[in-house]
């Protein structure tokens, strides 16, 4: 199976799967030319693009741009990393069934979010992750797998914490996507 990783910022995620499956990433995907994801695929020697959607007419050219590049590495399964923008309906239909995304909350909790990890903190409800499907809606997809998290910690502690979580459950997930 060939991965593509979309990420916009840090990358964590997106080396902690490339680690944990060096052939079958392919291909790291940005829409923010400053995301350190960029570096972290430059060290793990995987082939990263980027583009941003200032650069094309409107999103359908910007999807249009993802897709071709997506064929062009044979990409089976996308996985959704820390990637802030809405998947839209021309990659959504050329994917469809193949894209995943893991979101830091516990679902429905703080679906939509872009501030989910921050929200569950302060409310201390729907503490942790979810990795689903992605369909038409945001963070509605069939749920692949959750983990509850109930860390009585400060935020950073909590974020250290959620991250080294979401890193073993979107392993363990795609593993599973891998077998089948």
């Amino acid at each position: 199976m060939r991965i593509a990783v979309f990420a916009s910022g840090s990358g964590s995620n997106f080396e902690a799967l490339a680690q944990a499956f060096p052939t079958e990433i392919q291909l790291l995907f940005s829409d923010k030319t400053e995301a350190y994801a960029l570096q972290r695929a430059q060290k793990l020697n995987v082939t990263a693009v980027n583009f941003t959607l200032k650069s094309f007419a409107d999103k359908q050219s910007y999807e249009e741009a993802l897709v071709a590049l997506l064929h062009e590495h044979q990409i089976d399964l996308i996985c959704l990393a820390g990637y802030m923008k809405i998947v839209g309906p021309t990659l959504l239909q050329a994917y469809e069934g193949r894209i995943i995304n893991i979101h830091p909350s516990y679902l429905p909790a703080f679906a939509g979010s872009a501030h989910a990890l921050e929200e569950s903190w302060k409310a201390q409800e729907g503490l942790g992750i979810t990795v689903h499907w992605v369909d038409s809606g945001v963070d509605t997809g069939e749920i692949l797998a959750q983990q509850q998290l109930d860390y009585h910690l400060e935020l950073a502690e909590y974020e250290k914490k959620l991250h080294q979580a979401e890193h073993e459950l979107y392993i363990k997930v795609v593993q599973e996507l891998i077998k089948k």
